[in-house]
């Protein structure tokens, strides 16, 4: 399971357990079938801050299934051992932190992943393997692709729809369908503009956050040093060459915010980019930036959004990307939304329900739209092709 999940960085409490929620429905029907249930799941990396033990992720699962799930904090151990062996069908344990082994940061082939000492060790105490991590599913780790080659695997229920509700924006997208782009990762943004405008998947494609001012910064604008620092990880020479280029193939088909929002004397005032540079960062899109966009969006069949438009955690700072989630919904159309951070924000403004998908994934999300192959995805098939005439 995927259940990767934001959290406070002063309590290391979770924030948001969307990813938690939505795996119950797989669980509780393996539970239903009387199966004995063993979670492996990961928390960030080592190193990182938010690097932290599964305990709060098992108690807010147990909640949602509405039934006990045991925390073991042990992967591998005697300890995780013992308590697989004791399951009893239709029970369910989680373990700890996959990423606390050496052999899941390991970059190898797929056929040496199945002989990792996780695999390995654990393999003889179980029958088959289910992943349901779509938004791990572009990573070849050994506890996402290592099972399959070695017992009988399948989808769970959120990868089966993820990759039906992606593959309708992708393949037969109902036009006219715009992808509205933001965050703060621009890195791959170019490459995902050039293929959604290339392929015909977008007719349109609207820029916000600081993507939308790296964008802005690519075009000639001067956004300002306060801007430009938030950008300073991911401004590098090779991405902004990128962002120009894309901006000189598709630029009519690219919308950029015509003004931005910054915080003022406490307040929320907006800024028009003919103004710009101003001496306060761009904490959002601008009111005439949100009008424009949700004209594009409100018009459309299709609509995708992946990344907040700003700073929507800050009050007052929330309103573009309120504002662009409500035109989806209000357009009727096919609406969907991706990343971490933007189904934090639809859950925020309770408007999860409103939308016809929010998708789990982040990396493996752009990955899929980048069409290129998501190694999970690639495992599930060999072990299916292997398995099958047993």
């Amino acid at each position: 399971m995927d259940i990767n999940c934001p959290l406070d960085k002063k309590t290391l409490k979770i924030l948001n357990d969307v990813r938690i929620r939505s795996i119950v429905p797989t669980v509780r029907e393996l539970m239903g079938k009387r199966a004995k249930v063993i979670i492996i799941a990961h928390q960030s990396r080592k190193g990182a801050w938010d690097f932290i033990s599964l305990e709060q992720h098992a108690a807010l699962l147990s909640k949602n299934l509405n039934a006990p799930v045991r925390y073991v904090n042990d992967v591998i151990g005697d300890e995780a051992k013992k308590a697989i062996t004791q399951l009893r069908p239709g029970e369910v344990i989680l373990l700890g932190n996959v990423r606390e082994l050496e052999c899941e940061s390991r970059e190898v082939e797929m056929s040496e992943h199945a002989e990792a000492k996780l695999v390995t060790e654990l393999l003889p105490l179980i029958d088959y393997y289910v992943c349901d991590a779509f938004g791990a599913s572009h990573r070849s780790q050994c506890s996402l692709v290592g099972f399959p080659m070695k017992v009988p695997s399948a989808s769970g229920r959120l990868m089966a729809r993820e990759l039906y509700a992606l593959r309708t924006i992708l393949e037969k997208p109902r036009r006219p369908s715009v992808f509205i782009l933001g965050g703060a990762k621009f890195a791959d943004v170019p490459h995902m503009i050039n293929t959604v405008l290339t392929s015909g998947i977008a007719d349109t494609v609207i820029l916000t956050g600081l993507t939308g001012n790296a964008f802005l910064l690519a075009r000639g604008v001067d956004i300002g040093e306060s801007s430009k620092k938030v950008l300073a990880d991911e401004l590098t020479e090779e991405n902004f060459r990128r962002a120009k280029d894309v901006l000189s193939r598709h630029g009519q088909k690219i919308l950029l915010p015509v003004d931005v929002a910054v915080e003022r004397n406490g307040k929320r005032v907006c800024v028009s980019t003919g103004d710009m540079p101003t001496p306060e960062p761009a904490l959002d899109i601008g009111d005439q930036s949100i009008d424009k966009f949700r004209k594009v969006i409100l018009s459309s069949k299709t609509s995708f959004m992946s990344g907040p438009a700003g700073m929507f955690e800050k009050p007052g700072f929330e309103v573009g990307t309120k504002q662009l989630m409500m035109a989806m919904v209000e357009s009727k159309g096919l609406s969907v939304l991706g990343g971490g951070h933007t189904a934090g924000a639809a859950e925020r403004f309770d408007l999860a329900d409103r939308v016809s998908y929010v998708s789990t994934g982040g990396g493996a999300l752009e990955t899929f739209i980048l069409q290129e192959p998501l190694p999970v995805i690639e495992a599930l098939k060999y072990s299916k092709e292997k398995f099958s005439a047993q």
